[in-house]
């Protein structure tokens, strides 16, 4: 879809072992909806969630998760919600792996993070 006179959705691409693997974590533990697995075996997919789309591209060895482990929050992207803590109550019912939990920020948001099977953290938002 495209925005006249603006941008239009940025889809972030998560590196990952196994996109099958990979998309029914974000199904299972977070939700999402799997759009479409591409290859023979799937070595591209995608997932979504409302307005929320991720692709997921398989890599032998991803390499950006691997820094994230070393780092203190070096997330792959935020995604805004409307209420971080009932969406934090879900993902926990769900056993999702939380990186951290939900955190006021000084810069105004609260947000919690989450890791996916292979390492990549995404942040979950809402400010004010």
């Amino acid at each position: 879809m495209t925005h006249q006179g603006g941008l239009g959705p940025f889809v972030p691409v998560l590196f990952v072992r196994d996109v099958v693997a990979g998309s029914e974590f974000f199904r299972t533990r977070l939700g999402f909806e799997v759009d479409f697995l591409y290859g023979t075996p799937p070595f591209y997919g995608s997932v979504s969630r409302d307005a929320a789309c991720l692709h997921l591209r398989y890599v032998p060895q991803p390499n950006f998760a691997q820094l994230a482990a070393s780092e203190t929050s070096l997330i792959l992207g935020s995604i805004e919600v409307p209420d971080v803590h009932a969406l934090f109550d879900e993902f926990t019912s769900r056993g999702a792996p939380i990186s951290q939990p939900p955190t006021k920020q000084p810069w105004g948001g609260t947000d919690f993070h989450v890791h996916d099977l292979d390492g990549n953290v995404i942040s979950f938002v809402t400010y004010g």
